[in-house]
């Protein structure tokens, strides 16, 4: 079955804290480092994909979020989640919706 839950974190701290309040909540919950390229471990039930987003120029940062984010839709992820710095991105939520606004 596919994952429920996929998450764009900015580094690697946020992911590793958003992936292990998964799984205490009993989540099955893979934490994967930059934008995958294999297919997802399976029976999961949450992917965290940790990015080095908060620290690059922002063009570079949407680019590999978004990469992430299709290969989370890709993966079979219903849901998603951003886990961004309040700084360099102002949300910090969830969304059934993930397409860009403009």
């Amino acid at each position: 079955m596919a994952p429920l839950l996929g998450s764009i974190a900015d580094d690697f701290t946020g992911a590793t804290d958003l992936a292990g309040v998964l799984v205490k909540h009993g989540m099955r919950t893979v934490q994967m480092i930059g934008v995958p390229r294999l297919p997802p471990p399976a029976s999961s039930d949450a992917i965290v994909v940790a990015l080095k987003t908060r620290t690059v120029p922002p063009r570079d940062a949407v680019e590999a979020s978004l990469r992430a984010l299709r290969w989370l839709r890709n993966a079979g992820c219903r849901q998603f989640f951003s886990s961004t710095a309040p700084l360099s991105i102002p949300m910090i939520g969830a969304t059934s919706d993930p397409s860009p606004r403009r």
